[in-house]
């Protein structure tokens, strides 16, 4: 990455202990997260991906600060001087992440309540609120009602609004459209890319659905088993996968044209524990093309394709 990072990861790991003995102390952990490395330049889209207890969450937590590491480093590069900044999340439902006992202008104020330590003036926080709803798309009149007052589209809106009210640098897009309708869908997506041109926005977007990835991202990682094992330019990754577990992953889409090629994985083998994780490559007994080179640890290695960034955690990864 030539420009200058806003946030860098280096080396995340997060391990939770569980099944503990009669004295409490763990018998085992869960490696939720296995040497998370990456940049993320300013006002880029960054896209992660992978199928469900890859550690996609996990990582969301970790961003947000609602989960330290274990082990490794994040740094976060504000460009703000007047010590606002910082990062802010939109959560999957937007039910379920609004408090229903609050009318919406302070939800959307919440982030600006919460840093000023209580002491706010009334009257500005509505005046904020009511120029972010507007923002949004929510008509400012309507700031006074409550989240059980607006469809799942505006909820969402609403918790955009909130997530903007701190004037972060990045916001965490934790699958922000899985849970409303088709039709309401394209326009929470373009409403976040034109808030992303205005406000020169950082997104990290969190989603399985690849069509939303295409359409929004810059760049993609692939996550399997808590690792980064393909990481590039979305276009190079999408179109020309190089990992044996990206190709699975999006030979896996449901399309028009194609079903899905059960042979692709091998029959009767079981996903690998996160408590005991697997030697080597990790998608190794996965892998229809493994050999004892992948009894060996991979490690990301950079790809030749056209003058695009594109990594893969494979030593037979190639473009398609």
């Amino acid at each position: 990455m030539t420009t200058m990072p806003v946030l860098s990861l280096k080396d995340i790991q997060v391990r939770f202990p569980v099944n503990p003995d009669w004295r409490g102390r763990p018998r085992q952990h869960v490696h939720a997260l296995n040497g998370i490395s990456l940049e993320i330049a300013k006002g880029e889209t960054l896209g992660i991906v992978g199928e469900s207890g890859c550690g996609k969450s996990t990582m969301a937590q970790v961003l947000i600060g609602l989960l330290q590491p274990t082990q490794g480093e994040m740094t976060l590069s504000s460009g703000k001087s007047n010590g606002k900044g910082g990062m802010q999340i939109v959560f999957q439902d937007p039910q379920s992440s609004l408090n229903p006992r609050l009318p919406v202008w302070k939800i959307i104020t919440e982030p600006v309540f919460a840093a000023a330590n209580r002491k706010v003036d009334k009257a500005a926080m509505r005046e904020l609120a009511q120029q972010l709803a507007a923002q949004v798309g929510i008509r400012p009149e309507y700031i006074d009602r409550f989240p059980h007052e607006f469809s799942g589209g505006q909820r969402q809106r609403i918790a955009i609004a909130r997530a903007l009210a701190a004037e972060p640098d990045i916001i965490v897009l934790d699958e922000p459209t899985s849970a409303l309708d088709i039709s309401v869908q394209a326009q929470i997506l373009n409403l976040l890319a034109e808030l992303q041109r205005s406000r020169q926005l950082t997104f990290i977007l969190i989603s399985h659905n690849v069509s939303v990835v295409r359409h929004m991202c810059n760049r993609v990682a692939v996550m399997y088993l808590g690792q980064i094992v393909e990481i590039g330019d979305a276009a190079q990754v999408l179109e020309h996968p190089a990992h044996p577990y990206t190709q699975l992953l999006l030979a896996s889409v449901p399309t028009l044209e194609s079903v899905q090629d059960e042979s692709a994985v091998p029959e009767n083998v079981e996903l690998p524990s996160n408590r005991v994780l697997p030697t080597g490559c990790y998608f190794k007994d996965r892998c229809p093309s493994a050999s004892s080179a992948c009894l060996q640890p991979q490690v990301l290695k950079q790809i030749s394709t056209q003058s695009q960034e594109h990594e893969a955690r494979c030593h037979l990864a190639h473009p398609d």
